[in-house]
């Protein structure tokens, strides 16, 4: 199967930038703070507002008519509600499992959070902290969840597959996104000693997490190991005998591409995507499936620039008082080009999922969120920037 897919990204892991209203009356930047900086009746109220709101049946239904076969549903590591304050997620899930089998949807189940983080990013629950495989406790704990998560779900018709752990960083990424300065610490104390995962510890964890998955799923199921940031670093350990369905993730964002060197126009987008992705997934998909996990539109470290100059895709447009004008033309141009490339590129390989399904936030009237509306596949399918069916 191919996949074509959809992140549900900030429904059961949180992101502040995608909603930002539930973090109104705090000044937490991360899913760790938030409960902390709430009464527990608030907190409770937010939270289960949020998730019975956020996702619901009818977004599957829209899921399936907009041509995606997959969904990609982050998971936080208390989704079982055992880690106090947090509360835990379990019924979302197992009603995600209903609605996708309803509308002959597969779900990839991603643990996307680990105590005390994976990465340090907003997105691994708490920001510049990095302490998670420093803690074989911990380290274990995980690996229980995921073996929960397997035996729950591991024979329904729903299941693609388990993704054990989101984005765990290895140190060229860290040093390349500074992760410290990025995402600084609000305990310093707590961050202290915070540190990039080794290969050496991911090739461990990812071999205990398969013999814990891998018995308690259906033989058509699929364990994901995500890339760590090192496509080409995992041939030897994934052709092993003993693996049976295993595929790689690997995120391929544009930003990312620019900060590795890409040129800042559409040609150089166009070329880094072919010269890059394209070539790089054709090459691992030759000795194990391959799937971007998570890509968007366009996202560029030159959005939300309040000056003019440089040699971007934003050349020309009007930035008085801070807020650029792009003509819808231009727009739907851009956009088109860049999915159309990308999803060439992501055809090399086993398939994709699109990072997100939604957002709720303001790109209109808030000038900040310039640019922000190329994460939200909904918006992008109604305005003809991404074409039904991928």
């Amino acid at each position: 199967m191919y996949v074509k897919g959809v992140n549900l990204g900030n429904w059961l892991v949180l992101e502040k930038w995608m909603s930002p209203a539930l973090f109104e009356g705090t000044t937490a930047e991360d899913e760790y703070y938030l409960p902390r900086q709430l009464s527990p009746e608030v907190y409770e109220a937010r939270i289960k507002v949020h998730r019975s709101e956020y996702i619901s049946e009818r977004d599957f239904a829209c899921i399936k008519r907009i041509g995606m076969n997959t969904v990609r549903i982050p998971v936080p590591y208390f989704i079982f509600g055992d880690r106090k304050p947090f509360i835990g997620c379990i019924e979302e899930l197992d009603k995600a499992f209903t609605w996708a089998e309803k509308y002959d949807l597969k779900i990839l189940v991603d643990l996307h959070t680990a105590p005390l983080s994976q990465n340090g990013f907003d997105n691994g629950g708490i920001c510049g902290v990095c302490k998670w495989s420093q803690m074989p406790e911990e380290v274990e704990y995980v690996l229980d969840v995921l073996e929960k998560l397997a035996k729950r779900y591991g024979s329904r018709e729903g299941l693609f597959g388990i993704t054990p752990i989101n984005e765990p960083i290895t140190e060229g990424m860290w040093n390349m996104m500074n992760v410290p300065e990025r995402y600084p610490a609000v305990d310093k104390e707590m961050a202290e000693g915070s540190a990039p995962n080794t290969l050496e510890f991911l090739r461990d964890f990812y071999n205990r997490a398969y013999d814990r998955i891998r018995p308690n799923i259906a033989e058509d199921k699929y364990v994901v190991f995500h890339d760590a940031f090192q496509l080409k670093a995992w041939k030897e350990f994934l052709t092993q005998p003993r693996f049976h369905n295993v595929m790689l993730d690997t995120h391929q964002y544009l930003m990312v591409a620019e900060a590795m060197g890409c040129k800042q126009t559409l040609n150089g987008y166009i070329e880094y995507i072919q010269e890059n992705f394209a070539k790089q997934i054709a090459e691992v998909q030759e000795y194990v499936p391959v799937v971007c996990g998570e890509w968007c539109l366009f996202n560029s470290y030159a959005v939300g620039v309040d000056t003019k100059g440089g040699q971007t895709v934003l050349n020309g447009m009007d930035f008085s008082d801070n807020k650029p004008v792009m003509t819808a033309e231009t727009r739907q141009h851009l956009y088109q080009q860049l999915a159309n490339a990308q999803l060439a590129a992501w055809q090399e390989g086993s398939g994709y999922f699109y990072w997100s399904y939604k957002l709720l936030m303001d790109t209109v009237n808030e000038p900040n969120w310039f640019g922000w509306d190329s994460w939200d596949l909904g918006k992008c399918v109604d305005m003809g920037w991404f074409p039904i069916g991928g």
